[in-house]
């Protein structure tokens, strides 16, 4: 039995590897300028050193790793933006720009993904509404962390909670977006507009209150 569960345990560990590789090969070709519309399965398996038909194994189609890719992308992000709160160790308005410049370094890091990403959504229902459900996820933390806030009464009971973690998520996807898309202006000062416009916009903050 014992021997068995390794065997299944190497397999698993090369098909994770090669997954991975794939993966890898995938970011790499986007980043060298490759469209992903442009992009063919050939050249991807050529790139990673496999077949088509080895390609097809992992998985069904081009699609299908974009959305594994931007699953990826979207855990990453969702991880820092859930660490921060309000009033934990990093709260307040300088904690919140620090998040914000980690999820703008982030995806720094996977521009050329992030690209490809909105390119195939434009046109392919799968990708949008994955990428669609990803935000949804970020709009629902952003609205539980309100109601937090509002039992706490330190945000006030009139805001909507839903809407104005809606307007949070998309309005700074878009910032976000453009950012990437080659904007002259300084990560850390975008970083620095969005939190101020969370911070003294959607939680009332008054100048001064930089935590509680």
């Amino acid at each position: 039995m014992a021997s068995t569960t390794r065997r299944r345990s190497s397999a698993a560990d090369r098909r994770s590897a090669l997954e991975k590789r794939i993966l890898s090969v995938i970011e790499e070709l986007l980043r060298d300028g490759v469209s992903y519309t442009e992009l063919s399965v050939e050249q991807i398996a050529h790139a990673a050193g496999i077949s088509r038909s080895t390609f097809y194994l992992y998985f069904r189609d081009k699609v299908d790793v974009l959305l594994r890719l931007s699953g990826s992308l979207k855990t990453e992000s969702f991880a820092i933006a859930e660490a921060w709160r309000p009033c934990g160790p990093e709260g307040g308005l300088d904690g919140l720009a620090r998040a914000y410049e980690l999820i703008l370094r982030h995806y720094r890091e996977h521009a050329a993904l992030l690209s490809a990403i909105n390119e195939v959504a434009t046109y392919d229902p799968a990708v949008r509404e994955a990428w669609t459900a990803d935000q949804d996820r970020l709009i629902t933390h952003a609205a539980t962390v309100l109601k937090e806030e509002q039992r706490a009464g330190r945000t006030p009971e009139d805001i909507d909670p839903e809407l104005a973690a809606r307007i949070i998520v998309q309005g700074g996807s878009q910032v976000i977006a453009q950012q990437m898309s080659g904007s002259e202006r300084d990560d850390a000062a975008v970083a620095h507009e969005l939190a101020a416009g969370y911070w003294y916009g959607v939680y009332r903050r008054s100048p001064g209150a930089s935590v509680g």
